[in-house]
């Protein structure tokens, strides 16, 4: 009859081990691969106790690489580098298998020295050992040494994982370019590839180039997996292209892909942020189970898009499932407190987290802080919060002190922290911009003048304006002051007969941010060619009868533009909706979402 295995007792100490291992002696089982491999993943955690496993290996009647290869993998990278030296000093020759689970943590100085072993070994034709390499220096950031073993590699030794490590290693160091010429260069694909370069295009922001990518994959009949639908929705999101958003929903539904936390988390926010909140609310509560990101998103959409009231009570329906929020919850939470003017619940909630969650406020929540006060004009209030924080304010939340103080025109206090905020913050063309505009809101010409000359000595330019409209599947882009368009003659057309309607309707252009410099009639014609206006002039001419005109915005939407797009709402019988950098103003019957109070 065979000995039975002493029960394994947690082995936290030297001594502890000792005692096992003697119980194991006892036995006859201390050469049993799995109770010796048990005692080495101890032993390999310390330098100082290398000598014990160098004797046990010693005693073992059998030692071969199979006992210590599977500890690489879980050894941090030093103690790894040291049981490969006492596995080298027995001796005891690697195998195929070892360099595969070293290499992948290594730092960039093992790797080159386990790369010289492996020539040394004559290891280095073996494919996944190569693949480990190549893994390793494109994580070490060295991309030419990557390239180079690969391109020196003879093609018999390169799979297909060899390839998408390059693909994969490239994109996540931003040579989006160089990958796709591997990528297409290819001789065989699978879904880690497909993913790896719709992927690294999203993380890159080239939305368009991962769409296309997916297309692609589509039209040659790959089946997708959830990464992959992931990686292509949100890609639709940064792109804000509802119609193709739709599409790769439609596409994941009919692929029996399964909508798991992540996928449904992408699809819910796809939806909030291309302006069909109530979509997303359907995908949402079509969920048979719901994980707590599918929540904060559900949750942030509404109250992006001024539905505040259905945030936080969604919110309560989130407590009453049982699911524990976070940090996040409570940002979505105070935003939509704050984008209500509703300060008295805001407070409230802020305190509920701390007391019923053990959620401590970090630097977010008290720029939410702030932005709720500092919105509902209690600009002293705001300004407590700042001076009672238990850290020093960064350049958010004095942002949003600053950008209150232009909203209520609090010159004063507005000024001063508008310095702050440009030294903390000095190559961002938007705090200075603000600063102008709160000091030509109250006249101050001279002080604009020196603001402006200020930037211009610091080499800052101011970001244009650029709004996204999509139409028919086609997403058009347009900047403030120009257009370069097929069809600029009829959009300019379209503004200027847009702008005359809705004066007729009561629209006034709103000309105080303009600078006084500019003659009159010159500072109504600038309004005219903002970007947001160009947009929706081009939805007029493109866009189907009443259909819902969507348009993206890089800043905050002015507020003559905001006043225009009531108005041109009502003039044309559409529903306009606008994602600016801020929120979404959902615009119908000369009405905003917002009630101005954004």
């Amino acid at each position: 009859m065979s000995a039975t295995a002493p029960t394994p007792i947690p082995i936290t100490t030297i001594s502890e081990l000792r005692q096992h291992h003697s119980q194991l002696v006892r036995l006859g089982l201390a050469s049993h691969p799995a109770h010796a491999r048990r005692l080495l993943a101890f032993l390999a955690r310390d330098p100082a106790r290398l000598p014990y496993a160098s004797r046990l290996l010693a005693h073992h009647p059998h030692p071969r690489p199979a006992l210590l290869n599977p500890l690489f993998a879980s050894l941090p990278p030093r103690a790894a580098a040291a049981l490969l030296a006492l596995m080298l000093s027995l001796p005891l020759q690697p195998d195929h298998f070892t360099f595969p689970r070293l290499l992948p943590a290594a730092p960039l100085a093992l790797a080159a020295q386990l790369h010289a072993l492996l020539l040394k070994l004559n290891f280095h034709s073996h494919t996944q050992s190569l693949n480990a390499l190549l893994a390793a220096y494109l994580t070490g950031a060295r991309p030419d040494l990557a390239s180079r073993l690969f391109r020196t590699s003879p093609s018999s030794m390169l799979d297909v994982v060899s390839w998408t490590t390059m693909v994969g290693g490239l994109c996540r160091l931003g040579l989006v370019d160089d990958a796709r010429e591997l990528f297409d260069g290819m001789p065989e694909r699978n879904l880690v590839s497909w993913n790896s370069m719709i992927s690294g295009y999203v993380k890159a922001g080239r939305f368009l180039d991962a769409l296309e990518v997916f297309d692609q994959m589509r039209a040659l009949g790959v089946e997708g997996n959830g990464y992959v639908a992931a990686s292509a929705v949100v890609a639709c999101t940064g792109a804000g292209a509802l119609a193709r958003g739709r599409e790769v929903h439609r596409w994941v539904e009919q692929s029996g892909i399964k909508m798991d936390n992540m996928l449904a988390t992408a699809v819910v926010d796809m939806y909030c942020k291309c302006g069909c909140v109530d979509e997303a609310c359907n995908v949402f509560d079509s969920l048979p189970a719901k994980g707590l990101t599918t929540w904060n998103c559900m949750i942030g959409g509404l109250a992006m898009h001024g539905r505040c009231n259905d945030a936080l009570e969604l919110f309560r329906r989130m407590e009453m499932a049982g699911v524990a929020p976070d940090d996040i919850t409570l940002v979505n939470v105070l935003t939509a407190c704050a984008h209500a003017g509703m300060v008295t619940e805001g407070r409230g909630y802020f305190q509920h987290f701390a007391e019923s969650y053990g959620i401590e406020p970090k630097m977010e929540h008290y720029g939410c802080m702030v932005d709720l006060f500092g919105r509902a004009g209690q600009l002293d209030e705001a300004n407590k919060v700042i001076d009672d924080m238990p850290m020093e304010p960064d350049i958010a939340v004095l942002g949003a002190l600053l950008g209150a103080c232009k909203i209520h025109g609090n010159v004063d206090l507005g000024e001063a922290i508008g310095w702050r905020v440009i030294e903390l913050d000095p190559h961002n063309s938007g705090r200075y911009v603000l600063q102008a505009n709160l000091l030509a809101g109250a006249g101050r010409w001279d002080d604009v003048t020196k603001v402006r000359r200020l930037m211009d000595e610091r080499n800052v330019s101011k970001e244009a304006g650029c709004s996204v409209i999509e139409v028919d599947g086609e997403a058009c882009e347009f900047r403030c002051g120009s257009l370069c368009h097929p069809q600029e003659e009829e959009i300019y057309a379209m503004a200027i007969d847009m702008v005359r309607r809705i004066r007729a309707e009561g629209y006034v252009p709103d000309t105080s941010e303009v600078f006084h410099d500019v003659a009159e009639e010159d500072k109504e014609e600038t309004l005219l060619y903002h970007s947001e206006k160009l947009a929706i002039a081009f939805g007029l001419l493109r866009a189907r009868p009443r259909e819902t005109l969507r348009v993206t915005k890089n800043l905050r939407v002015c507020r003559d533009c905001h006043e225009a797009t009531k108005y041109i709402s009502l003039a044309f019988e559409r529903e306009i909706v606008v994602r600016d950098r801020n929120r979404f103003h959902h615009f119908k019957d000369g009405t905003c979402s917002c009630k101005d109070y954004w």
